[in-house]
């Protein structure tokens, strides 16, 4: 091991499986990792004494590709990591089956408005001294088998805190783990505690000591979404050694990790573990704190739902980098050069919102919309050519969308529950909206399937092909390779932003938020985050909170829901206009969700949150 450097004090150690910090690095997949750059960035505001790990993915996420007919492929990234982090000296290694697996460490920082920095290291794998499996553990974000995931977290986890023991970072006093993927890092804190003593087996002081030190984020509503691995599996790849050097029993090691600690059938979960190991553990939403204390009820026997100790942090984001200039010179203008400092001045926020002509606020909006539709067309004429499309379709693409239609946004990961074709459940009313003489309506889609969800892939593809039905014409589009920057253009862009998760399955969600700050309004079904930001006046609202136990009764009612508001409020209300073209009910709504949404869901009001309630 080499040599520690200076001891660094540092108050939280953050841990996430991903970390989205610049579009040209593809070390995230989605909405974890953004929530994580989130995160990182407003800590470095706030100037939090915090340090962040994850894994480097030489081969990223993937690049999509899309077919004539829809369906995704995946190629994988191609970037040089020397372009964007710094290596280091320091040298561990994390014990795999019977072998060491040998880690380094990359840095990024992260610098904040007033120039704190908080580091990011990135965990690789991939060296000379490793065998060539074991070199690849680094190489792909969620690939490959159960097996492969485990190892990765191994990783993460143990060998995130010997890497920091190895950096200098001896004064963490928390330890936040961003979803279950980092839990292990509880064990190699025990078998430090007890090494402290001079003792060569754990005992219940380290226990309390550890949990004393560790928080956790859940991010999964569902108990099939937390990782949780066969006892064979995970005795495969800890060996006896490390079981052994914890001077735990297999038993005792086994038992951290279930419910049920006497059912000796039941899988090791990372979640169990964590919640079992961390003095606070959150959901993401209010909602989402809700169905986590009923989802984990059965690790506090004999206590009522409202006994369970889960609370939540509800999502935030990171307003300089979501917010386009043009938005940030009316709020400069309008609020101040501090407006960023001010962002939790609920009153004086809305108040100073109140103040911009609907002529500035619409003019700045209908810019940005433009420039959105350059983006769409330049994108699609690239996309039709490179797949060997006819030079007129290509070219047809210099001419789509229109600057003065209504412009709906879809984007996000493709996943069952976030149901990407109700829209799609009854396609003659759909064309009807759309194709509304004076009063147009379109749509622009994007994002990716994991590429192991067969399902999720069939989805994309039967919304992708949407656009070459016929009928639709000009009014559809679906962008390939989603990514941070698509999703700038987008957010800052958009009349209104969609979306139609299954109740409640979305734990928070945070691209609504990017756009409220700004001016795109919110067609949402009621859970997550809009659960709590929509108050009737701010947005418009799909369906009801009530959910259904029949999934085709839900869907249908929900479709029905949204192709009324959208025939009945959001198209009437966006073009009632004035002489002067003006829609003034629309942009008063613009401000009214400005107003209301902004200051309670940003990063600096989450990361306030953390550091008050969750850390101390």
């Amino acid at each position: 091991m080499a040599k520690k450097l200076t001891t660094q004090k540092r108050l939280v150690a953050y841990f996430s499986m991903e970390i989205a910090l610049e579009n040209a690095m593809p070390t995230y997949s989605g909405g974890l990792g953004v929530l994580a750059g989130d995160t990182i960035r407003a800590a470095a505001d706030l100037k939090l004494p915090m340090v962040a790990l994850s894994l480097l993915y030489r081969k990223g996420f993937f690049t999509q590709v899309l077919s004539d007919d829809g369906a995704q492929s995946e190629e994988p990234v191609e970037w040089r990591v020397e372009d964007f982090l710094k290596e280091e000296k320091a040298r561990v290694s994390v014990p795999l089956e019977n072998r060491r697996v040998e880690l380094r460490a990359w840095r990024y920082d992260a610098v904040g408005a007033r120039g704190h920095i908080v580091p990011v290291y990135f965990l690789d794998a991939d060296l000379p001294s490793n065998e060539e499996r074991d070199r690849n553990l680094t190489g792909s974000l969620y690939g490959g088998d159960s097996y492969y995931r485990l190892c990765q977290e191994v990783l993460l986890g143990i060998g995130g805190v010997r890497i920091l023991r190895a950096l200098g970072y001896d004064d963490i006093s928390r330890y936040h783990m961003n979803e279950g993927h980092a839990a292990l890092l509880t064990l190699e804190l025990l078998g430090e505690e007890a090494a402290k003593a001079g003792r060569k087996s754990v005992n219940g002081h380290d226990i309390e000591k550890v949990r004393n030190m560790c928080v956790f984020t859940t991010h999964t509503p569902v108990a099939a979404g937390n990782d949780e691995f066969d006892v064979d599996l995970l005795t495969r790849s800890f060996g006896a050694s490390y079981e052994k050097d914890l001077g735990l029993s297999h038993e005792e090691f086994l038992t951290l990790g279930r419910i049920d600690r006497k059912n000796q059938r039941e899988p090791y979960g990372l979640t169990p573990l964590a919640i079992r190991m961390c003095r606070s553990t959150n959901g993401v939403s209010r909602k989402h704190g809700e169905v986590s204390r009923a989802l984990w009820q059965q690790l506090w026997p004999g206590s009522t739902i409202e006994q369970v100790p889960i609370t939540h942090v509800t999502n935030g984001v990171h307003a300089p980098t979501w917010m386009a200039p043009l938005i940030r010179s009316l709020y400069e203008k309008y609020l101040g050069p501090d407006w960023p400092a001010r962002l939790r001045d609920r009153a004086n926020w809305a108040a100073s919102i109140s103040r911009i002509p609907d002529e500035e606020l619409w003019a700045a909006h209908l810019l940005l919309k433009e420039r959105l539709i350059a983006f769409i067309r330049q994108r699609t004429f690239a996309a039709r050519v490179s797949r060997g499309e006819t030079q007129r379709y290509a070219e047809a693409a210099r001419d789509m969308f229109e600057p003065r239609a209504l412009t709906i946004g879809f984007a996000r990961r493709v996943a069952g529950y976030k149901r990407w074709n109700l829209l799609l459940k009854d396609p003659e009313r759909l064309l009807g909206i759309m194709n509304n003489g004076d009063r147009p309506v379109q749509f622009v889609f994007a994002g990716k399937a994991h590429p192991q969800d067969q399902g999720a892939k069939l989805i994309l593809q039967e919304v992708a092909r949407w656009e070459t039905t016929a009928g639709v014409g000009d009014r559809s589009v679906f962008l390939q390779n989603y990514d941070h920057e698509i999703a700038r253009q987008l957010v800052q862009s958009v009349d209104v932003w969609l979306n139609v998760p299954r109740r409640p399955l979305e734990a928070s969600g945070t691209s609504g938020e990017k756009v409220a700050m700004n001016g795109g309004l919110n067609l949402s079904v009621l859970d997550g985050w809009w659960l709590e930001g929509y108050d009737g006046t701010n947005g418009f609202a799909i369906g009801n909170d009530v959910a259904s136990v029949e999934e085709t009764e839900v869907d249908a009612s929900d479709a029905e829901s949204l192709y009324r508001v959208l025939e009945q409020q959001v198209v009437p209300l966006y073009y009632e206009r004035d002489s002067a073209g003006l829609p003034h009910k629309w942009i008063s709504m613009m401000k009214r969700s400005i107003a209301t949404l902004v200051p309670e869901f940003n990063s600096d009001r989450m990361v306030e949150e953390y550091a008050r309630r969750i850390y101390t």
